[in-house]
């Protein structure tokens, strides 16, 4: 029985047959033409690179953020003034010093309510620093009362926060899980 001698495959980019042939045996077929192919491909993709960021160009993708910065102020205050719309003028500087600009204060309890199958707000979690976690509140407590207003639901919870005062003090009338009732006291803050 006659053994078959296995010769490696040539490696890509490899010029010669491989194995140490000169190239001259039966096997060895056409010259490669490898360098060539690959200069190819390089300028197709170099091409195809330089096509997409045309097309990019064209389209208007990051457009914007170039317009603003070459019209500037001053170009849109032209452009303005060629379509008719009146710049307006600048605040004159005052001598009196500003005040902060006026925001509405929102009272927070620190507490996720949903509403309960029998009167109250059962309280699903508790702001972990907050104002219910430092009045006592926990997870499965069902408020009843807020300062001397009775609550049947989460809505009427947060409008009972909304109307309280940040920093006053202001009693919870809580039923615990475990069926019993506590009064405990809560200072409602405001959200920085």
């Amino acid at each position: 029985m006659e053994q078959t001698a296995l010769r490696p495959r040539p490696m890509p980019g490899d010029g010669g047959g491989g194995g140490g042939e000169s190239g001259g045996g039966p096997d060895s077929g056409p010259p490669a033409r490898r360098p060539e192919r690959r200069r190819g491909r390089r300028l197709m993709t170099v091409l195809l690179g330089v096509l997409a960021g045309v097309v990019l160009v064209l389209s208007g993708a990051g457009l914007g953020a170039v317009g603003a910065t070459v019209v500037g102020a001053g170009g849109l205050a032209e452009l303005k003034r060629q379509t008719g719309v009146a710049p307006t003028p600048a605040p004159a500087p005052s001598a009196a010093p500003r005040s902060a600009p006026s925001v509405p204060v929102v009272t927070r309890l620190g507490v996720e309510v949903a509403d309960d199958r029998r009167p109250g707000a059962l309280v699903v979690a508790v702001h972990v620093p907050g104002p219910g976690s430092s009045a006592g509140l926990v997870r499965g407590d069902v408020l009843l009362a807020f300062g001397a207003t009775r609550v049947d639901s989460a809505a009427g919870l947060a409008r009972a926060v909304a109307r309280a005062r940040p920093g006053d003090e202001v009693k919870l009338t809580v039923r615990r899980r475990g069926g019993g009732y506590q009064q405990l006291t809560a200072v409602p803050g405001i959200v920085t």
